[in-house]
């Protein structure tokens, strides 16, 4: 068995490109055999209890038995079928469940691929509209900074354009707008002073040119692991609708409950007019996204010159996604993950919290099933992975950010040990770089 393992992974050091890692040097890899529940299964017996949803997606755990189900039933009906002139029940009720639980006024559905295709739908459906409505001035794109939307090209461009990780392909993207990212924290009082200042004037400035503003409601995700003041995005829409500006919500990782709330919106009170969903849709089982918009967005699009919108992904709709996104969404309609994400932001502010006094930790922050620490200096990524992987838990830091986004059903026993574990690491020297 074990030197089967070696095998494979000499393989898959050969010839398999991981996300963000170097062929030529490529960090350690951990050949996983199953996972079940919360825990990840090593094929060389580890058992690692997972604090990092398969990136934020797999809310429900592992091995879900109405998850599993769904799949299985679906694949003795069709796994896929064109979704141009022809249409089947899962996508119909999915989109149906989606418009019932959205923020208000999200009535249209379009069905695509993964979270960064959403965002460059969403993208597009703003161009297009604009272009229908007759302001072909409209081409840019104003956010702030610190965000992240994605790693194609689009959603790259409203990416920070420094702390991003898109820099290489600068002088390829289009140019967009940046506002000073959001400064006052979720829990600090709102004096609405210095900070909404760059940003109102640049509406001002460049709403003639700007086809809709962008943003992560309330949680800036890879870009930083930031969490910001609800009545920071409240004004972000009271701008966009002052200055007749389409407001996009990113909503693919704080999504089905992550921050506490079902979308993070209902923070601020405030439904967008695009929105973009993905990551834990299919409760991490497959890849599945949606951009959702109003009413006039889409009927101001299929009334204008092309008479239709312009994208049509080959997997739109599939139906095995929309079969277990269904299920998905009926576990979450149990309202069991309430309590649950409630303990969990308990637990964080409890454990979490005391690290702050580290001398390694520069920040804590928690909100909902979110939990970052944020050290004085970046992790070693190789030695931290593997360090965590001798304490059993399976976390995976980037930059400076250490941070837990556990499945919803992790009980106070393996949480504590993701704690520990981090604990752990934050005393020992090989885990960062000097």
């Amino acid at each position: 068995m074990i030197k089967n393992n070696t095998h494979l992974l000499n393989l898959d050091r050969q010839i398999v490109w991981h996300p963000y890692t170097s062929m030529s040097d490529p960090l350690p890899s951990f050949l996983v055999e199953s996972a079940n529940g919360i825990n990840i299964n090593l094929a060389t017996g580890e058992i690692l209890i997972d604090g990092m949803s398969s990136w934020w997606a797999a809310i429900h755990g592992y091995n879900n038995e109405t998850l599993n189900r769904a799949i299985s039933e679906q694949t003795t009906k069709m796994a896929h079928i064109m979704f141009g002139g022809l249409t089947h029940q899962p996508a119909i009720d999915l989109c149906k469940t989606l418009v019932e639980i959205t923020p208000k006024g999200l009535d249209k559905v379009f069905l695509c691929d993964s979270g960064s295709v959403s965002v460059e739908v969403a993208m597009k459906m703003a161009l297009q509209f604009c272009h229908a409505n007759k302001q072909p001035s409209k081409t840019k794109f104003l956010t702030v900074r610190n965000g992240y939307h994605g790693d194609t090209f689009a959603a790259m461009s409203v990416c920070d354009p420094i702390n991003g990780m898109h820099q290489l392909f600068e002088n390829m993207l289009a140019k967009q707008i940046f506002a000073p990212a959001p400064t006052t924290y979720f829990n600090d009082v709102w004096q609405n002073n210095d900070e909404l200042a760059e940003l109102t004037a640049l509406f001002a400035q460049h709403h003639h040119e700007i086809a809709a503003f962008i943003i992560e409601p309330i949680v800036q995700g890879a870009g930083g692991m930031r969490i910001y003041h609800p009545e920071y995005l409240k004004a972000c829409r009271q701008l966009c609708d002052q200055y007749k500006v389409l407001f996009i919500a990113d909503e693919i990782a704080t999504g089905f409950g992550r921050t506490g709330k079902l979308f993070a919106c209902e923070y601020a009170n405030i439904s967008p007019d695009i929105l973009c969903l993905g990551k834990s849709l299919t409760g991490g089982y497959m890849t599945l996204a949606a951009t959702l918009c109003s009413t006039q967005v889409a009927e101001t699009i299929s009334k204008g010159e092309a008479g239709c919108f312009m994208h049509g992904p080959t997997f739109m709709g599939n139906p095995l996604a929309c079969a277990v996104a269904n299920a998905s969404l009926s576990l979450l309609a149990k309202d069991e993950w309430q309590q649950q994400v409630s303990n969990i932001e308990q637990q964080f502010k409890d454990e979490l919290m005391p690290l702050m006094v580290n001398k390694r930790v520069a920040d804590v922050r928690v909100l909902g099933a979110i939990g970052v620490i944020e050290a004085t200096q970046a992790v070693n990524m190789a030695n931290i992975q593997q360090r965590f992987v001798e304490l059993g838990v399976w976390i995976r830091p980037f930059g400076k950010l250490i941070y837990l986004m556990p499945p919803f059903i992790i009980n106070q026993e393996q949480l504590s040990q993701l704690i520990k574990a981090i604990k752990t690491v934050l005393n020992e020297e090989a885990c960062f770089l000097s």
